[in-house]
């Protein structure tokens, strides 16, 4: 009997073992099914929202080791005290390093970013790209260490992503599945980052996936959960930011100050971005211009840097500290327009110099100090019928955030989180409203989508612009052999003429083509054996249209699924 039992027992671990292994066939080779992808989804959400801890204690590690500081939420105080001579040449040590790893890492010495990780969910099926995007977190942990003034919640979304995109190609995910694991990646990164999972999963549909597919709602909202149950392990329930009190708000009377407050909030994200955007451009003519090895470039933004935290060390960071002072109330308006002006140049300062990290945190400390302005201004003009200038501060910070990230759901919804203030959501809510309304119609959407506006990448206007760019022509084209002799012929004369598209081409060239030129089908020219040009086969307008048509169909299909 003992005997039969241990047979028994060897017999069902031997079919269970082949039964695993059967499945671990069929999850690397045909992807996984719909139980096995929500435990993937949370693994993914568990790994992603440890990754972002870990990211945040590296950068306090550093942060420590480098400014000596005991208290990094009060970094920049700390940094008055320090020599000149050290204040200086963390930056710009820092930006050397950064530059010397860009070189190494990347073909065009650039940070990846939360640009790259939208593009890589709308386009390559919820992949990054690995090495530069792992030289990418790099330095932004030594860019945000040694006094770069970025935010963390960029390196800290693309760390996601690179971890969700090692999943999804390991298990051949298709591109569905590939996005739905980038979003449970984001949402959780994020809620770790700041103990925010409404807004955690809320960001990675709105931002990064830019749809709300109820399929996609559930796994991420588990993942965004698992992130920030690893926060409140290491960190307990706690806020970003304290209120001094409960701000109060004159609803009746009041109001109309919020919408002008988002108006001006609009502008000043504009300005923001765009400055941004200018001191980058100025940055590349002059590196040009002046010959200057793009490896160097990090080095002389960190030495700018810190010549200006020389005299103004609240720019060094994040400036949480700056931005909690705003919203208790503890400073002049000289000092409110001043700080906002210099976070704003150190900021494109940073980024001009490819040194890495995010925006969100800056335009937090911007958007707060540029509400704090506008009270103190309000309630003095007005003061029998004024709230706390506070609470302008506190609506500020949203709307300034919103309109740079484009995001005025999760940014709504992360204001209150980090400040654990859910009794002001009118005012809030009436100033991101106007803010992203307004800054929407004078940049492309975001931060994000200008960004990759201007590599040519148009995801702003939706999926009928982006879609085209995602099909080749020689994918697309018949080939000589499935076209008639006399579209050949009529093929070979147009490519005479200069009438053709190269098969590299993709159907956002060539569809134009087809309505300048009328016809109904074009050459598609490549190089044979010898590298001649020669003709490769023939594209049909009908066969790009229903190309186009099916991809249109398919992206329907996924946002309301």
């Amino acid at each position: 009997m003992f005997r039969v039992s241990i047979y028994l027992f060897r017999r069902q671990i031997r079919g269970m073992s082949r039964n695993m292994r059967r499945g671990w066939e069929l999850l690397r080779h045909e992807g996984p099914g719909q139980i096995q992808f929500w435990f993937i989804a949370l693994l993914v959400g568990i790994a992603a929202g440890t990754a972002a801890l870990v990211f945040r204690l590296a950068i306090e590690w550093l942060q420590a080791a480098l400014y000596g500081s005991p208290d990094l939420s009060r970094l920049h105080s700390w940094a008055e005290s320090l020599p000149w001579t050290m204040v200086l040449a963390i930056p710009t040590i820092g930006g050397l390093v950064v530059g010397a790893i860009l070189h190494w890492a990347t073909p065009d010495g650039r940070v990846r970013s939360v640009a790259d990780v939208i593009e890589g969910a709308a386009l390559h099926d919820g992949r990054v790209e690995k090495r530069a995007g792992f030289a990418s977190a790099i330095c932004s942990w030594i860019t945000l260490s040694t006094g770069g003034s970025t935010g963390r919640e960029g390196p800290v979304v693309h760390i996601a992503a690179l971890l969700s995109s090692w999943v999804s190609t390991f298990i051949r995910a298709d591109g569905i599945t590939g996005r739905d694991l980038l979003g449970c990646a984001v949402a959780a990164a994020v809620s770790a980052s700041f103990n925010a999972p409404i807004a955690g999963a809320i960001f990675a549909l709105e931002v990064i996936l830019r749809h709300f597919a109820l399929h996609a709602f559930a796994p991420i909202v588990v993942a965004s959960a698992a992130g920030t149950v690893i926060n409140r392990l290491a960190f307990g329930d706690v806020t970003e930011f304290r209120l001094a009190m409960q701000p109060h708000l004159e609803f009746y009377f009041e109001l109309p100050a919020y919408f002008i407050l988002g108006l001006v909030c609009g502008l000043v994200a504009v300005v923001f971005m765009r400055s941004v955007f200018l001191a980058d451009d100025l940055g590349s003519l002059l590196q040009s211009r002046m010959k200057l090895p793009h490896f160097l470039r990090p080095a002389v933004a960190g030495v700018m840097l810190g010549g200006m935290a020389i005299w103004f060390p609240h720019i060094i960071g994040v400036g949480y500290e700056t931005t909690s002072r705003a919203l208790i109330g503890d400073m002049m308006l000289n000092e409110v327009l001043v700080f906002a002006l210099l976070k704003a140049l150190a900021v494109a300062v940073t980024m001009a110099g490819r040194m890495g990290g995010g925006v969100f945190s800056p335009s937090l400390m911007i958007g707060a100090l540029t509400g704090l302005a506008f009270g103190m201004i309000a309630t003095s003009l007005l003061p029998q019928v004024s709230g706390a200038p506070t609470l302008y501060a506190l609506a500020g910070m949203g709307a300034v955030a919103a309109a740079v990230l484009g995001a005025p759901i999760s940014t709504t919804l992360i204001v209150f989180e980090l400040t654990g203030d859910w009794q002001t959501g009118l005012a809030v809510m009436v100033s991101v409203s106007m803010s992203t309304a307004l800054s929407s119609r004078l940049v492309d959407r975001s931060f994000f989508l200008t960004q990759l506006e201007r590599r040519n990448v148009h995801l702003a206007a939706g999926p009928q612009a982006y879609l085209l760019a995602m099909f080749r022509v020689k994918g697309v084209m018949r080939p000589l052999t499935d076209a008639s002799a006399e579209d050949v012929t009529e093929a070979r004369r147009q490519s005479e003429l200069g009438l053709f598209l190269p098969a590299q081409a993709t159907l956002e060239q060539a569809l134009p083509l087809f309505d300048r030129s009328q016809a109904q089908f074009l050459a598609v020219m490549g190089p044979d054996k010898n590298g001649q040009s020669d003709l490769k086969g023939v594209l049909y307008h009908v066969d790009a249209l229903k190309a186009y048509n099916r991809a249109l169909a398919a992206t329907a299909a996924e946002e309301h699924s």
